[in-house]
């Protein structure tokens, strides 16, 4: 292509990348070089990657996919009994009995299948899961994906439109605009924790008549990135909305495990879908999605994730399925996912070091989370509103006229502005708000708390700095 002109209007139409983890990867060559910079390594809290800041896998895991993908492991008896065992089930189920094979099926290996339809059924205390609702893709923004595609649609007034929280997950606006689908916002209330409020979907559906058609509404709970954990009534609340209004109920829960707010409790929106009878569980339309890279496994560069479809009419289905039939998914993370959902049981020579493991994962997410809120409350210019589950903070920044007014001369958001200098000053990458769909004044940063205590301590450090630093200056 010899221009922009010849580019896809709508590639051309997909927001601007904020490619800080880029400069970061840039700075750390530099480094390695031996160029001088103020720090000794770059330290990137901008996404919920574990590994990248130096968490350790889960030793079953790693052991049981080490042994699947180099079966002569199997003979060693160094791996636990439990390990060889469930390589052994695992590569049973694949065709050929290696991991090089493709996936049995579009959707997925049919044992698999099974395994996170029962997982789902256990945790929603009974209620039923098909394994042929279960289809799994590399990755839960891929999954989806899938979605967007079959429902985009329209141009102008016609233009199908998704109903989405403000802040969202840092992906989603782009995804969105990929699609070619309206985004919608309603905003969550930052002073109440971040909740959603029932009047505010109805206002955004309002805004949104004449200017698009309201197909779904986009919900993420646990909140990526505001930590907050939905109520009962919320989600109830949420489900009455979307059965009024027709709506496809699109929610991302890929952060279920980590819930670690006082007398907090992860609901799916599924079980109480189905508590609420009939009249409901009968009738609206709803997507679940799950991934590997939640807080406690963490496996994200294995991109493996599932969709679980409730209610959607067969022939919409059968389209989903070949959608995907072209390319069926990975399969290493399709066994990263029955590990998931079939952790060893006790007894199990595995168990005491997997529940130890497991146990201290959710320890650091949660004292980090304590640790982190408390700090960065105590920064003059920045407020962060306490977390009840996920992996991230969410803080907002009051910066300097100057600052803000340096950004628009540059061309940049004042939080992009502020991201980039702390990258190259501290070595600290951190998201901007702006990716999370804050076009306004009001800025954030995104932060994640998935990391050892030290190296969290040390970017707070490095961040309390930077920002005193930027307050003086312009005052």
């Amino acid at each position: 292509m010899s221009s922009m002109q010849q580019v896809n209007p709508k590639v051309r139409g997909i927001r601007n990348i904020v490619n800080l983890q880029g400069l970061a990867a840039q700075i750390t060559q530099q480094i390695a070089k031996g160029e001088q910079k103020p720090f000794q390594r770059v330290i990137d809290v901008s996404s919920g990657d574990p590994h990248r800041t130096g968490m350790r896998p889960l030793s079953f895991a790693r052991q049981v996919l080490a042994a699947c993908l180099y079966p002569e492991l199997l003979k060693d008896n160094s791996f636990p009994s439990d390990v060889r065992q469930r390589a052994q089930k695992l590569l049973g189920v694949c065709n050929g009995g290696s991991v090089g094979s493709y996936s049995a099926s579009s959707c997925g290996i049919p044992q698999i299948q099974r395994s996170i339809a029962e997982f789902i059924t256990r945790r929603d205390g009974g209620v039923a899961s098909d394994p042929e609702d279960i289809i799994f893709s590399s990755g839960s923004q891929t999954t989806l994906m899938l979605v967007l595609h079959l429902m985009s649609s329209g141009q102008g007034p016609t233009q199908a439109g998704v109903l989405t929280p403000l802040p969202c997950p840092h992906t989603l606006p782009m995804l969105l605009d990929e699609a070619a689908i309206k985004l919608i916002p309603y905003q969550l209330l930052e002073e109440q924790g971040w909740a959603l409020e029932l009047e505010e979907l109805q206002r955004a559906l309002r805004a949104a008549k004449g200017h698009c058609e309201p197909r779904a509404i986009y919900i993420s709970n646990p909140g990526n990135p505001t930590g907050h954990v939905q109520d009962l009534k919320t989600i109830e609340g949420v489900i009455r909305f979307a059965a009024s209004e027709q709506l496809l109920l699109l929610v991302e829960e890929v952060y279920q495990d980590s819930v670690f707010g006082q007398e907090q409790k992860f609901l799916s929106y599924k079980k109480v879908l189905f508590d609420m009878g009939p009249k409901y569980s009968d009738k609206v339309e709803m997507v679940s999605f799950h991934s590997i890279s939640n807080g406690i496994l963490g496996e994200c560069g294995l991109r493996g994730g599932y969709m679980e479809v409730i209610n959607m009419d067969p022939l919409v289905k059968s389209f989903l399925m070949s959608m995907q039939a072209p390319y069926s998914p990975p399969v290493l993370p399709q066994l990263a996912l029955e590990i998931m959902v079939n952790p060893p049981s006790p007894g199990d020579d595995s168990h005491e070091v997997y529940s130890q493991e497991v146990l201290q994962r959710a320890e650091i997410i949660s004292q980090n989370a304590r640790r982190g809120c408390e700090f960065l409350n105590n920064i003059a210019g920045m407020s962060c509103q306490p977390v009840m589950g996920g992996v991230f903070l969410y803080p907002s920044l009051q910066l300097p006229v100057e600052f803000i007014q340096q950004a628009e001369v540059l061309g940049m958001q004042a939080d992009v502005l502020y991201c980039q200098k702390l990258l190259e000053q501290e070595g600290v990458c951190l998201g901007p708000g702006s990716e999370n769909g804050h076009d306004d004044k009001n800025f954030h940063i995104r932060l994640c708390v998935l990391a050892p205590p030290a190296v969290l301590e040390d970017v707070l450090q490095r961040l309390s700095s930077f920002h005193l630093r930027i307050q003086e200056r312009h005052h």
